[in-house]
């Protein structure tokens, strides 16, 4: 065997943290308003992109109209494109 094989260091074997709940999902909102602009705006990073679900706590179903509405509200100039 091979000296950086046997030099391997055993991974912590912790608890994983808690997987957020959806807040669309625990409030019960079954329509994302795209005129909700502060709600919206939550969901956003500070250089105007929609952040990811990992960031948003979002579940898939409410991640994808969450980027739908966010698309409809920049499009009406609600929301920036981008932030410089």
């Amino acid at each position: 065997m091979s000296e950086a094989h046997q030099e391997r260091r055993p991974r912590p074997r912790g608890r994983r943290p808690r997987r957020r709940v959806c807040d669309f999902c625990a409030g019960k909102i079954e329509y994302i308003d795209y005129k909700d602009v502060n709600r919206l705006r939550r969901y956003m990073t500070e250089r105007g992109k929609i952040a990811p679900r990992r960031m948003s706590g979002a579940c898939a179903k409410h991640q994808r109209q969450l980027a739908a509405a966010i698309k409809r509200a920049r499009a009406i100039a609600l929301l920036p494109y981008s932030i410089d």
